[in-house]
């Protein structure tokens, strides 16, 4: 049984992944912005929970039970353990990088910016992001302080201010596990760069209730220019994570009216908690 439960468990992840991201995308432009961040989120998260849900379930039943066959418990359990451990180590391989990468950050200068404290890179080219965990600290060139006009510069502190009100880099670390642990079932890669894309869009959208979001859209345009600095993308939530298309995205929804209102994620916790079904077999094992 155990078998069974593991590739009915891999069935339903892929096809949820699969038929839900054709779906979403045939409602786009029925959409809005607080739904298609649901939306996204559940198809991108719903999977891997699973997957993992089931594979801590059947290694916590162990390889003993009423088997269909033999080898089946066995077989099971070795697939379990191997899953786990390996989303153990991917995720403890993550964190080494991200910490390492604020051990790097924080040994640059910090100095404060408009009232904003921030660890200052000698480097040409613009750039801001927010580096950290649960608490983010923020991370800016000299070439963003000289070639930004003044309001230009307030508005990009206050979008990334947006994303540490929202613990974004907290939270898209933990995402950005589970994508490195499923990137193979399908459509993985456009869910993730998808989730980008509606996280830069709710941080302009808070930092354009504070400050004029013209300001900020030319500031978009002036850091077009892709920068690497060299920290660990799981921790980042960098301004210009978008591509030149994504970008035009961003630029059109800070140009023309729409409704800010912030989704709610109460439903989509609620849904999320279908995904730990699995766990619930564990007291019915004999």
């Amino acid at each position: 049984m155990h078998i069974l439960m593991m590739l009915s468990a891999l069935v339903l992840a892929w096809s949820c992944r699969y038929f839900g991201y054709r779906w979403l995308n045939s409602k786009l432009e029925e959409s809005s912005w607080a739904q298609r961040w649901q939306l996204t989120l559940l198809i991108f998260l719903w999977p891997p929970l699973l997957l993992l849900a089931t594979a801590i379930a059947v290694l916590w039943m162990g390889p003993k039970g009423q088997m269909v066959w033999g080898w089946e418990g066995w077989c099971s359990y070795s697939l379990a353990t191997s899953f786990v451990g390996i989303a153990a180590v991917l995720n403890l391989k993550l964190l080494l990088d991200g910490w390492a990468s604020l051990r790097r950050i924080h040994t640059y200068p910090q100095q404060s910016v408009q009232g904003h404290w921030a660890y200052h890179l000698d480097h040409a080219l613009p750039y801001a992001a927010q580096i950290g965990f649960w608490h983010s600290d923020l991370v800016i060139t000299t070439g963003l302080i000289h070639i930004l006009s003044s309001e230009q510069l307030k508005a990009v502190l206050v979008h990334e201010q947006a994303h540490q009100q929202y613990r974004d880099t907290f939270w898209f670390f933990w995402w950005g596990w589970l994508r490195q642990l499923t990137n193979w079932l399908p459509y993985s890669s456009q869910l993730w760069q998808d989730l980008l894309l509606l996280r830069e869009l709710r941080a302009d959208r808070w930092a354009a209730q504070q400050v004029d979001p013209i300001q900020l859209a030319e500031s978009l345009l002036v850091m077009v220019n892709p920068y690497s600095s060299g920290l660990s993308n799981s921790i980042c939530a960098a301004l210009h994570t978008s591509t030149r298309h994504r970008l035009m995205e961003r630029i059109d929804a800070l140009l023309l009216p729409s409704d800010i209102t912030s989704p709610s994620l109460q439903w989509i916790w609620s849904s999320l908690l279908l995904a730990a079904l699995p766990l619930a077999t564990i007291p019915f094992h004999y």
